[in-house]
């Protein structure tokens, strides 16, 4: 019997964890600096929150592919990430900073499971014929997402206090709960260790389909089973009155959870449009991260304030939101392999236009380049879940989701630290390299096909 999950329940619960998400770091920065009194201690805060999740994404998504009922697993990672984010508030000012910090860094390790972590659960909600407009819309909570959690964080701030604009992020993913525990279930056969799940169908034609029996008799997984009467398993049972049990049952799962993780890593290094559309996202992440540490000395310069670089960056947001619902009405138009290099494109010109503003000053023209990014940003980012959704095998699909988003995030954090000491140099020069940046994730697909061309 199928599961009951509404589209709409789905799109609410991802929409308000990644508001509480977006919302996190900005007011936990704003806190850390009206309660420590530092502009570095409340920095500190922000980069201990965002670099561990190149750790926990992998290790998460593994998770994920194993439970029976990943949506409760999301459940309680939500659970932990608003504990953690209250633990931070309560800590700070009367706790060491560095304990402080640390409690960020383990909290951080949770983030992939507001952004990944929801979306590798698409198919199981909506089935392969409704994903591409599902996914579309799914991108968009993104897109919604990152305009409404800054604006929210500045806005309750500044009328309520940065202590209770942390607690609203933490409710808002308090909020998104309900949506994730009633996630569907994986369904099919029972794959590695027991746990249901659904696979990728091998065959000589290397067709592959989602849930329950394969069409042609094949099982869902790379494994051969035993003969009928055995049980499937990763170990072959004894006769009837003989089972037992592993002399380790901790081992063997962490030896388990190892092999798809490095099984995880060798299908986005070994599917080449995968590998393709995860590069060029990476390194476009970087492009943004390099705009990000812009963002302030911007708004000084040409629009009057750096507390007006939230102008910047909320006509991205809704340029990027207005480009997914029309990607959304046509899922199909172009090919998501395309889209992802091309967004990337864009966004090189759109940087580009960012270092004209920045040489002229002109405020208009960086409105301009703003929205030219968010055409740019919001197609490529639902492009990249198409081709995930598109080339992961369905055991190892949560991981490579969180590994993606681990990797996003760990390229922007990386262009942010690169961009900072040459943007409080030279703001064109900055804004100049982004662009440069953002071209070079356009033009990564065409390296590495042309590598693969040539390799012996």
């Amino acid at each position: 019997m199928k599961t009951r999950y509404a589209l709409p329940f789905y799109l609410g619960g991802a929409v308000a964890a990644r508001a509480g998400d977006e919302m996190s770091g900005p007011a936990l920065m704003l806190a850390g600096f009206a309660l420590a009194g530092s502009t570095t201690d409340a920095s500190s805060l922000l980069a201990g929150l965002t670099v561990a999740a190149a750790v926990g994404g992998p290790v998460l998504g593994a998770l994920l592919d194993r439970a029976r009922r990943p949506g409760r697993l999301l459940a309680g990672a939500l659970v932990l990430y608003a504990a953690g984010l209250t633990t931070v508030l309560v800590g700070l000012g009367d706790w060491p900073f560095p304990v402080t910090v640390l409690v960020a860094v383990a909290t951080g390790l949770l983030g992939p499971a507001l952004s990944g972590g929801w979306t590798a659960q698409l198919p199981r909600v909506v089935g392969r014929a409704r994903l591409p407009r599902a996914n579309a819309l799914d991108a968009m909570t993104f897109s919604a997402a990152s305009l409404a959690g800054p604006a929210l964080a500045g806005g309750v701030a500044g009328a309520l206090g940065a202590t209770t604009a942390v607690a609203v992020s933490v409710a808002l993913v308090v909020v998104a709960l309900p949506a994730a525990w009633a996630l569907p279930a994986a369904g099919g056969l029972p794959a590695a260790g027991g746990l249901p799940g659904v696979g990728v169908l091998p065959s000589a034609e290397g067709l592959s389909g989602v849930g329950g029996l394969p069409p042609t008799g094949g099982l869902p997984s790379d494994r051969v089973l035993p003969s009928a009467g055995v049980l499937p398993s990763a170990r072959v049972l004894p006769s009837a009155g003989a089972l037992s049990v592993a002399p380790s049952r901790i081992g063997a799962a962490a030896r388990s959870v190892s092999g798809d993780l490095a099984d995880g890593l060798r299908t986005i290094v070994g599917r080449p449009t995968l590998a393709r559309a995860t590069v060029t996202s990476v390194v476009s992440c970087a492009a943004q991260g390099m705009l990000m540490a812009c963002a302030a000395p911007l708004g000084e310069r040409v629009l009057g304030g750096a507390e007006r670089s939230a102008i910047l960056l909320t006509c991205v947001a809704v340029s990027a939101l207005a480009a997914d619902a029309v990607l959304a009405r046509f899922p199909r138009a172009v090919a998501p392999d395309t889209v992802v290099w091309a967004a990337a494109l864009v966004q090189a010109a759109g940087l580009g236009l960012v270092a004209v503003a920045a040489v002229a000053g002109q405020g208009l023209t960086l409105i301009v380049a703003a929205l030219v990014l968010g055409i740019g940003e919001g197609p490529q980012l639902a492009a990249l879940f198409a081709v995930r959704h598109r080339e992961s095998p369905e055991r190892l699909r949560g991981q490579i989701f969180t590994t993606g988003a681990s990797l996003k995030i760990t390229g922007f954090a990386l262009g942010a630290a690169a961009a900072g000491p040459v943007a409080s140099r030279s703001l064109t020069a900055a804004s100049a390299a982004a662009a440069g940046v953002a071209l070079l994730a356009a033009l990564a697909p065409w390296s590495m096909r042309r590598a693969a061309r040539v390799r012996p």
